[in-house]
């Protein structure tokens, strides 16, 4: 159990460190002009085009870091902040997000399966942690349906961490077209090209150790109700 904590300190540690490091990183990055007058709204059309993508709709969602692709309606979220913006930094994260309309509109495997397991997950989402919790108190109060209420909280948030898994190859893979395109189209050139290419790997560093924390939260769990049973 001790070996656990260390662990779930370390990657606690961890990701506050990438989080803080890609604040900083977009906070840096979003003051470096990308050189061409271009918006993050007009990158994320011009790449949508060039792609041949006609049924897609770039649109400007309220905050900070809450852009994202919605394959429902489709639309390119972009946060007011990369909408609007010029910078190297809003070039990155709308061609990043453009990269998961592309994947959409080539059927891209992992994409189709994370989006299989959104209903089952934001289900997972909402009741593992009373599942969870009262599991525990039912260990707790030496109840002999600890073990089942576990299982089941258990295997909710199994599902949590799998979806965690397969995201990083989703978000990977649109990052590297988002970089390939940027490149090809001109963009980007050879003075700040590497520093779009940098945003968007310190934005994937943290869906990386998301996905580890989720994995050793699991074995934790794992390790109480196999301790229970024993």
């Amino acid at each position: 159990m001790a070996t656990y904590w260390i662990l779930f300190i370390g990657i606690a540690i961890a990701s506050w460190l990438v989080s803080w490091n890609l604040k900083r990183k977009f906070q840096a990055y979003s003051r470096i002009p990308l050189g061409n007058g271009m918006t993050g709204k007009d990158v994320a059309e011009k790449m949508l085009h060039e792609s041949g993508i006609d049924d897609v709709t770039v649109i400007s969602t309220p905050g900070s870091l809450t852009d994202h692709y919605n394959p429902t309606n489709k639309t390119v979220n972009l946060s007011e902040d990369v909408y609007a913006s010029d910078s190297v930094a809003a070039a990155a994260v709308a061609a990043h997000e453009c990269g998961h309309a592309v994947q959409h509109a080539k059927a891209y495997a992992p994409l189709k399966m994370r989006s299989s397991m959104v209903p089952v997950v934001s289900f997972a989402s909402k009741w593992v942690t009373w599942i969870l919790l009262g599991g525990m108190v039912l260990l707790g109060n030496g109840s002999k349906v600890a073990s089942t209420v576990l299982l089941v909280g258990i295997g909710l948030f199994a599902m949590t961490t799998l979806f965690s898994f397969i995201t990083l190859p989703v978000e990977i893979d649109a990052s590297k077209r988002a970089l390939a395109w940027l490149n090809r189209a001109g963009v980007t050139n050879a003075y700040n090209h590497d520093k779009a290419e940098n945003a968007l790997r310190s934005a994937a560093y943290t869906y990386v150790v998301a996905a580890l924390g989720s994995l050793a939260t699991l074995l934790y769990y794992i390790m109480i109700f196999l301790g229970r049973r024993d």
